[in-house]
């Protein structure tokens, strides 16, 4: 779904949207949903840190056993619950300071997830100013995968191949998704100018992965140890794409050129997921990606009451506000990604199959 361009010049129901906002955001602030929830987070990394500790520890006791395939996936579940928490941390969700909180997400980004922490928050943040914006998002650029009519129309051959199949291969593509993730922060940090947080964010995703693939190659055999990394990598990358996925994928596309109030910027292009707090625990509150988006820094224990508000807002001021189950938002995500591939050229084709296609 395309929004319709929108005049340069403000209308009057764009200025009384915005002011809704404002409305909304202090009813937010009064209910006290902006504040830092610490024993949350100092739980949830205590946890988290114990089950790291647990699964390497079973990775030195178990040895040369199959059965390590089962640690290899809890520890990709593991690893992307840490990054669920940095991703907070680059939002100011978890400690009071900006500073402190940008030094934890460093830490858990690069040195724990082996993910770099600059390239992520810049890229998300491009993400949070314009979602679903075509040529300012960076979540909606062509990749493997092509998340546009007309990017999927320059693909040809075998990526055009791919691209008209794409809703169904999504899943199975995001098992190498973790290993992009990798990759792709490397080089990002490699090509950024000289400083001392580069240096920094190379040398701890360098200790990491060096540590952690001579550990694993250490205590396997090397068929082993490769299937080992694949499944963490192949589990990570799945969960980390299936956690994001839901939330804009097959929601309203804005055109560059379009003019909308906050509110509307974010609520329409943003889908929540219904389930309590058992899919907010394992999405990382990312459930809730309407009250994200409109309050990037509020804390995850904060979110379901903020969804009641949020809703009641939009209800009151005409405002549609999408929420489906977890199962509904990947079938609307695969038939999104599976009508947008169609575009995608095959020379093939006879003229008159591609005209029904377009």
């Amino acid at each position: 779904m395309t929004l319709a361009p929108t005049p340069t010049r403000p209308r009057p129901r764009q200025e009384a949207a915005t002011g809704s906002y404002h409305e909304l955001a202090a009813a937010v602030r009064e209910a006290g949903l902006l504040e830092r929830t610490p024993r949350f987070y100092v739980g949830l990394l205590t946890g988290l840190g114990v089950a790291l500790a647990a699964l390497l520890t079973a990775l030195v006791v178990i040895g040369p056993s199959w059965w390590q395939l089962l640690v290899a996936a809890a520890l990709g579940v593991v690893l992307t619950q840490v990054a669920f928490v940095s991703h907070e941390a680059s939002h100011r969700q978890v400690l009071r300071t900006g500073p402190a909180n940008d030094r934890l997400g460093r830490v858990l980004a690069n040195a724990v997830v082996g993910i770099s922490h600059s390239w992520w928050t810049t890229k998300h943040n491009r993400h949070h100013a314009n979602p679903n914006r075509r040529g300012k998002d960076p979540d909606i650029e062509r990749d493997t995968i092509s998340f546009l009519p007309e990017d999927a129309a320059q693909q040809s051959g075998f990526m055009g191949a791919l691209t008209r199949r794409q809703g169904w291969l999504f899943f199975p593509l995001l098992t190498l998704e973790g290993l992009n993730l990798h990759v792709v922060s490397i080089r990002s940090a490699l090509a950024s100018a000289p400083s001392r947080a580069r240096t920094t964010e190379l040398v701890l995703m360098a200790v990491r992965l060096v540590g952690y693939v001579a550990l694993v190659v250490w205590q396997l055999p090397l068929g082993m140890a490769a299937a080992f990394l694949a499944v963490q990598l192949a589990v990570f990358g799945v969960y980390m794409g299936a956690s994001f996925a839901p939330n804009h994928k097959g929601m309203a596309i804005i055109p560059a050129e379009s003019r909308l109030d906050f509110l509307s910027k974010q609520v329409l292009t943003s889908r929540n997921i219904s389930g309590g707090r058992w899919v907010t625990a394992l999405m990382g509150g990312l459930d809730a990606q309407i009250e994200h988006h409109l309050f990037p820094s509020m804390p995850r224990p904060h979110l379901a009451r903020a969804r009641e508000l949020v809703r009641e807002h939009c209800a009151r001021v005409g405002m549609p506000y999408t929420q489906t189950t977890l199962v509904e938002s990947y079938r609307r995500v695969v038939e999104y990604l599976n009508e947008v591939g169609l575009q995608a050229r095959d020379p093939f084709d006879c003229p008159m199959v591609a005209r029904y296609r377009a």
